[in-house]
């Protein structure tokens, strides 16, 4: 596996709390990227409370990659997760700091599709699609992208029209190599089968609705007991989820390698 690219369509349906469940149920180390071009970093001020610095670490990518240095400082730029196998890149600080990025997307997406030869893969939380200085290349850098979306029609209506542009990609050959839905409530009200008839992309799986267990993740609340459980509704979905992601991968490139169309 490499690298897995999750982002939406609107509203807030939880990207960047999926992204970190699912990197924290992770099998493999994984390294987390907030890519997202709002900026703030939510993992850090969210799950971490603020407790966490961020030495501009954007800032100092920007400069490496001018000096041809990218993947000598990228290393040193990732933030260890205590007791996981998760490390994460921190995100633009703001919106206008976001724009100075464009030049970096690309070169780093090629520096983190290499980590896979060091044992690791990678999870990008792109953010919200449709924004000024999105990670486009990190998009079509992906082994797969997820819109991770609800099922309510103003959600759905959003995100339509990025399955369709994401699928067309796919087929030219200028997007992700595969491309999928999340669904976050499954059933509020549109089941899977129907909502994947109205995005014309699969749903590769679906989580659990669960706002508690959730804001362990979003906000850093401590959980009910000394961790967050294992039997959780929510924290079995993103392992259901990541033993889908991983398992829809290995079938695209198997698919690939036996001179299968991309």
């Amino acid at each position: 596996m490499s690298l897995i690219v999750l982002a939406s369509a609107s509203g807030s349906p939880g990207v960047t709390t999926t992204a970190l469940g699912l990197a924290l149920v992770w099998h493999r180390p994984v390294v987390l990227v907030d890519a997202d071009p709002v900026g703030g970093c939510a993992l850090l001020a969210g799950y971490f409370q603020g407790t966490v610095a961020d030495d501009d670490a954007m800032v100092n990518l920007v400069l490496a990659h001018r000096d041809g240095r990218l993947a000598e400082v990228l290393p040193r730029t990732m933030i260890p997760v205590p007791d996981t196998y998760v490390s994460i890149l921190p995100g633009p600080k703001s919106h206008a700091q976001a724009g100075s990025l464009s030049e970096l997307w690309g070169a780093l997406a090629y520096e983190l599709r290499g980590l896979e030869q060091t044992g690791q893969d990678v999870i990008v939380d792109a953010g919200r699609l449709g924004m000024v200085h999105s990670p486009q290349a990190l998009i079509r850098a992906a082994d797969l992208a997820l819109l991770v979306s609800r099922t309510d029609l103003p959600a759905l209506a959003a995100a339509r029209q990025w399955a369709d542009d994401w699928s067309t990609a796919t087929v030219d050959g200028t997007g992700a190599a595969s491309v999928a839905s999340l669904l976050v409530g499954v059933g509020r009200p549109y089941a899977a089968s129907e909502v994947s008839k109205v995005l014309g992309v699969p749903v590769l799986e679906s989580l659990a609705w669960d706002p508690k267990s959730a804001r362990v993740f979003s906000e850093g609340q401590k959980p009910a007991g000394s961790t967050w459980s294992q039997r959780d509704q929510l924290v079995r979905s993103y392992r259901a989820a990541a033993a889908a992601i991983s398992a829809r991968v290995t079938a695209e490139r198997l698919t690939t390698a036996q001179g299968g169309v991309r």
